[in-house]
């Protein structure tokens, strides 16, 4: 952690400036952007399924989700100290609507360049809210971790000055605990995946990830079908980057800079490789932080580069700036004792918070993979015998593979919730994911915001007659057969069985969990 005194304008680069108390201009806007562009994408995804997720009509209307929370925990006051999101003040489909809407349009002002701690705070807090009252939906690792790293940023930035170059210097100790973060996030994943499961051990986990990961994407096909000498040397990198790199995320500037360098590009491996929604790209946001701005200068425009050197000339030190940031980060290290032990701990749990506001949070993914993969897939008929015999049309999900000649599409750094939470129920039962009745039961009357959860509608004229689940076992075929082929699949059981808008229990179930009057 280097601290400069001069810029010098030497190979196109930022050395030191006279005066500057950091070196750290140019990753601050980069990492501001970064984190604009996912808060961006994560509230479109709100806009576009929100409503049909949680609203008044949708799988899991969150006023039935804000009540019962309110009477486990005594009162709504009580509720909105565990749970702190704004939809506890108001929370119809409008204001559902209203809450992403703003989010989309201030992140876009961050990608543009324009942030300061008011603007990131907002933010914050808006996402903040969605993942708090967003239940399975937003049950996620990258939620809670999108919230650490949005509260972060906030204190990169000058209370009120939003140009993407301030006077003010970002602070060295959030520079820091961004660093921190990137440990933590990597060191967690390592240890669950070494704890977790022998195929990391091994070094076979490889050989079936790319198959049976929630989204597979285009390419996840080539990378399964690489020979099996490179799959294990793709677990080695992997530990590399999660059990090695993250140490030297605190090293002098050579140490810092490789260790930046392998856990980015581990990442833009696994964007390439599958449809991880924006974990990856907001995993990134922290490991920004190992670079400098001599790393910056180098690849980033001219113009840009100047405008630093100019923003750090002109630089006006902020004592209440400076005080704030070391009072965060005494904040983050306190917050940050549970989550350490717990990855030291043979008992290590994954994606958990330990405080109400998610500011310091245990990571980790894939402890364990699967063998196989399982997707159930809705198909509804219009026939009146709900047999083996029926004419079964299934509906379409807009990422998750149903039709075995359809490449999979690239969904990432977008997120179909729904096509993530059946990737889950594929490996329970309905008892375990009640919310799929209600989901049959909308789709038994054509309800216009679950249908638009999948790619179509089969029974676009008329609601169908019986809605089934299957649980199919698929696998990758191979590359270049000549029926044309991505998926083998074989019907493994009926995971729930032919049901029509007119069964008792199913109405009943619905009626006792207020899902219909």
């Amino acid at each position: 952690m280097e601290v400069k005194n001069d810029i010098e304008r030497s190979q196109g680069r930022i050395t030191s400036v006279a005066g500057s108390p950091s070196t750290y201009w140019l990753t601050r806007f980069v990492i501001l952007r970064l984190l604009g562009v996912v808060y961006a994408v994560a509230f479109l995804a709100a806009i576009n399924q929100i409503i049909p997720l949680i609203g008044a009509d949708g799988l899991l209307p969150i006023g039935i989700f804000l009540r019962q929370a309110s009477a486990s925990l005594g009162s709504t006051g009580a509720g909105f100290l565990r749970l702190p999101s704004i939809f506890w003040l108001w929370h119809s489909d409008t204001a559902l609507l209203t809450v992403a809407w703003v989010g989309f349009l201030l992140s876009c002002a961050v990608v543009a360049g324009y942030a300061n701690a008011l603007l990131l705070a907002a933010l914050w807090f808006l996402y903040m809210s969605f993942v708090h009252a967003g239940q399975d939906w937003y049950g996620y690792g990258w939620e809670i971790q999108l919230t650490e790293t949005g509260f972060l940023a906030i204190f990169l930035c000058p209370l009120l000055d939003m140009r993407p170059f301030p006077r003010r210097a970002p602070p060295i100790a959030i520079i820091v605990l961004f660093r921190w973060l990137i440990f933590r996030i990597m060191l967690g994943s390592g240890l669950i995946k070494w704890r977790g499961d022998n195929i990391w051990r091994d070094g076979t986990a490889l050989y079936y990830h790319f198959e049976t990961q929630p989204l597979p994407g285009p390419l996840s096909r080539w990378f399964h079908f690489l020979p099996r000498a490179v799959l294990k040397i793709g677990v080695f990198f992997n530990f590399l980057a999660e059990l090695v790199a993250p140490w030297f995320a605190f090293w002098p500037r050579v140490g810092r800079h490789i260790a930046g360098l392998v856990i980015v590009l581990f990442q833009f491996t696994i964007i390439l490789s599958g449809n991880l929604s924006f974990l990856n790209w907001l995993t990134i946001i922290p490991a920004l932080a190992c670079f400098d701005d001599s790393f910056w200068a180098r690849l980033l425009p001219r113009a840009v580069v100047r405008k630093a050197e100019a923003a750090a000339n002109r630089t006006e030190p902020s004592r209440p700036m400076l005080v704030t940031s070391w009072v965060v980060a005494a904040v983050v290290a306190l917050l940050s004792v549970q989550p350490a032990l717990n990855m030291v701990s043979p008992g290590q749990i994954m994606n958990t918070s330990f405080d109400p506001l998610d500011l310091v949070n245990t990571y980790g993914a894939f402890g364990t993979v699967g063998q196989e993969r399982l997707n159930v897939v809705f198909e509804g008929t219009m026939d009146e015998k709900p047999g083996d015999s029926a004419n079964w049309k299934p509906y379409i999900y807009k990422g998750l593979p149903v039709l075995l000649d359809s490449k999979p599409p690239q969904i990432a750094p977008y997120q179909l919730r729904l096509d993530w939470q059946m990737w889950f129920a594929s490996m329970s039962s309905p008892d375990e994911y009640p919310w799929t009745l209600n989901l049959v039961w909308k789709l038994l009357h054509n309800n216009a915001g679950a249908v638009s959860l999948f790619a179509g509608n089969p029974f676009a004229d008329k609601p169908p007659r019986y809605i089934r689940a299957v649980l199919y076992r698929y696998s990758f075929a191979t590359p270049g057969n000549t029926q044309g082929l991505w998926w083998n699949r074989a019907q493994v059981s009926i995971w729930i069985p032919a049901i029509s808008a007119q069964n008792p229990s199913l109405i009943k179930f619905l009626q006792s969990e207020g899902w219909v009057p």
